[in-house]
């Protein structure tokens, strides 16, 4: 990729505090972009956008619980007022859910939804209209592996959220793609991060041994395609999904 390749354009990443979120802030920011960072997390945002700075980027945070829908317009406007636009936006916020079926709550499905597939559209629906103004932009939205071949250690929910953002990634794609606007997707399978530490030894080593690159990925590995989806360089890339698993899936 071409260093600077996105200078002068504005990312907003939703859930960049920390994970994976966190790598494609860090990653855009190198590229160029101004970076706003959204999150429930404010002590942990802060301090990913100072990093930003520190590095010689420019970014800002703005504090959005983005299950709560009406704070989405809000958040949206006040990351387009930091920069003065926005050219890309990351749908990476969500939450992971590793409950049974008979035991999963309808509380607990309507919460996940509400995070990992209701907000996607709700946030880019608010940051649409900047990019019509504008000419044109990209979106990049996290979807997973178990959209593809169902939960392995995930819940029905989980693998159900996942499946939807592909579908929404497709159909944002044929709405917006005449006015210049990109939308695709990524879909990790098993990727290092909070959400997963918590898994056992055994699980991990079953894992690696399914892979074929013998490794679990990083949060790195899924922010250098954001980044590519992000840039010119993918300019004729849309309602595409991009598998990083490390060939655990092929499709």
């Amino acid at each position: 990729m071409t260093a600077q390749m996105l200078a002068g354009r504005v990312a907003l990443v939703t859930g960049g505090a920390r994970g994976i979120g966190l790598a494609c802030a860090t990653a855009l920011g190198r590229a160029g972009a101004a970076v706003v960072i959204t999150d429930r997390l404010d002590r942990e945002g802060e301090a990913a956008a100072r990093a930003i700075g520190a590095g010689g980027g420019k970014a800002a945070f703005v504090h959005a619980d983005l299950s709560r829908t009406p704070e989405i317009a809000r958040a949206v406007e006040e990351a387009g007022r930091a920069f003065g636009r926005l050219d890309i936006l990351v749908n990476n916020a969500g939450i992971i859910s590793e409950v049974p079926s008979e035991a999963l709550t309808e509380e607990q499905w309507d919460r996940l939804m509400a995070i990992n597939l209701k907000a996607v559209f709700f946030v880019s629906q608010a940051v649409l209209p900047w990019m019509v103004r504008q000419g044109g932009g990209a979106i990049v939205s996290l979807s997973s592996l178990a959209a593809r071949v169902g939960g392995i250690v995930t819940a029905p929910d989980y693998a159900t959220s996942k499946a939807g953002v592909i579908g929404l990634t497709r159909t944002l794609a044929r709405q917006y793609g005449p006015k210049g606007i990109r939308v695709n997707a990524v879909a990790p399978g098993p990727i290092m991060t909070e959400m997963t530490r918590h898994w056992s030894e055994d699980v991990r080593r079953e894992f690696i041994a399914r892979i074929p690159l013998r490794r679990l990925g990083t949060a790195d590995d899924v922010a250098s395609v954001v980044v590519f989806l992000a840039g010119p360089e993918s300019g004729y890339i849309t309602g595409a999904t991009i598998d990083i698993n490390g060939g655990l899936h092929m499709s």
